[in-house]
């Protein structure tokens, strides 16, 4: 409370007891014995209000300048300083100890705040990827380590500065995310960038992270290699060890001076073990070459029904038992599509007839996207083994090529959807799940 306050409060309270008590003291001495007799206990009862109101203000004075103090220290952002002496049974006591209790919860969010913003910057510093953040006008006011890295510049030679300036005011804009190849100061590579925005001290910034994926690619690159030629390996490898075995035990039956009665039924054997071999070693090399040369979906409006519906007519080893689903259209590639759901049904149809069941083909529309979920259902066996579905080239079937599951599902993902393999929780049997959108990202 202001000291001017407080000398107000005083003079006023001496300013109405003074004249009463000069004017009492004069009629004392003057009067008759009956009125100083009443100006004595009149005086003395001013007295004592005057004593109370002054000991009354002392009360009331000191608590208000202590909350005042309290309050103006965390206008500044102070929260250590508490009010002494407050009882909870006083009104007084009460507000200092709830003022108390406020300052200990400010602290604490305080320091969680510093907390949090002290581990954000080291994460920040920490991180391998390069972030930036602009403000309204392209100006750089926040980055890491790896920007500057990136920048090849200090941090404090690039804050300020224009993304013009940067060579980065590009990704400001236009889709995200997104990979682009490019060079920067630090290093050439290939880079995805994200953009997302949020606002500092109630102005809106934007944020760019620049990740580096050279690296990530090459390893995925190199382990693909790695699988690549393994499976290669093995598949040659099991069509030419026969072929040369047979080829050297040709070589040596006709190498004799006298040929054995039965050397013409010997050659042709072994001739009809090479080119089974040989054609075997074919498709191999045929199904690899459809897979990697799969062209990019010509899109075109496809009716799922007479698409379904035609797929199933084309089985003929089984008939494949057709649900009715709701009218819906979806953007596709008509072809690649059909020759997807052909590998589907065929599966299905060879898994059942496995163990004399059946297959049920259904499809419905998604009440989110517009999209369509195709379901083939077959009473197989089942899985054994999931974690071999999608290896290039790895089959469980005697003249199975390895890249049908594969293709479907590059198929799937080529139109912006997915495909799933899973068993049956009912009986056994698979589901095979086919997911697509009503129109594929771009």
């Amino acid at each position: 409370m202001p000291r001017s306050y407080n000398r107000q409060l005083v003079f006023l309270i001496l300013g109405s007891i003074l004249p009463g008590t000069a004017l009492g003291l004069v009629l004392l001495w003057t009067g008759d014995f009956t009125l100083r007799l009443q100006w004595t206990i009149t005086l003395g009862v001013m007295g004592v209000a005057a004593s109370f109101g002054l000991a009354l203000h002392g009360k009331i004075t000191r608590p208000l300048q202590t909350l005042s103090n309290l309050l103006g220290g965390f206008r500044e952002g102070d929260f250590s300083i508490r009010a002494r002496g407050a009882d909870p049974l006083d009104p007084l006591g009460l507000v200092h100890h709830e003022v108390n209790t406020l300052g200990d919860t400010l602290r604490g969010h305080r320091l969680g705040v510093l907390e949090a913003t002290a581990l954000l910057n080291r994460v920040m510093r920490e991180i391998d990827v390069a972030v930036f953040a602009f403000d309204e006008f392209g100006r750089l006011q926040l980055l890491n380590r790896a920007g500057a890295r990136l920048l090849a510049a200090p941090e404090e030679e690039l804050l300020g500065r224009k993304a013009t300036d940067l060579g980065l005011h590009e990704y400001l804009s236009g889709p995200s995310p997104r990979t682009f190849d490019g060079s920067f100061p630090g290093r050439w590579a290939r880079w995805e960038v994200r953009r997302g925005a949020f606002r500092q001290a109630g102005q809106p910034h934007t944020l760019i992270v620049l990740s580096d994926l050279t690296r990530a690619l090459r390893e995925e690159e190199r382990q693909a290699w790695r699988r690549l030629v393994r499976v290669l390996s093995h598949e040659i490898n099991n069509s030419l060890a026969p072929i040369h075995s047979i080829a050297g035990t040709l070589a040596k039956l006709v190498d004799r001076e006298t040929l054995p009665p039965d050397w013409r039924d010997d050659t042709l054997q072994g001739l009809r073990v090479v080119e089974e071999r040989a054609e075997g070693l074919r498709r191999f090399m045929a199904g690899y070459a459809r897979l990697a040369r799969l062209p990019n979906p010509e899109m075109e409006t496809v009716d799922v029904s007479r698409w379904v519906n035609h797929v199933a007519q084309l089985e003929q080893r089984l008939a494949v038992e057709v649900q009715p689903g709701p009218k819906v259209e979806i953007q596709g590639d008509a072809h690649q599509l059909e020759q997807l759901l052909i590998n589907v049904v065929r599966n299905a149809v060879d898994a059942a007839l496995e163990t004399g069941g059946g297959v049920q083909l259904s499809w419905s529309s998604s009440k989110r996207d517009g999209g369509v979920q195709v379901k083939v259902i077959d009473e197989g066996n089942g899985l054994a083994d999931r974690s071999n579905l999608f290896v290039p080239f790895f089959s469980t079937k005697a003249q199975g090529s390895g890249v049908g599951l594969l293709l479907i599902r590059q198929i799937a993902e080529a139109h912006g959807g997915t495909f799933t393999l899973e068993n049956r929780r009912d009986r056994p049997g698979c589901v095979a799940l086919l997911s697509l959108p009503r129109v594929p990202p771009p």
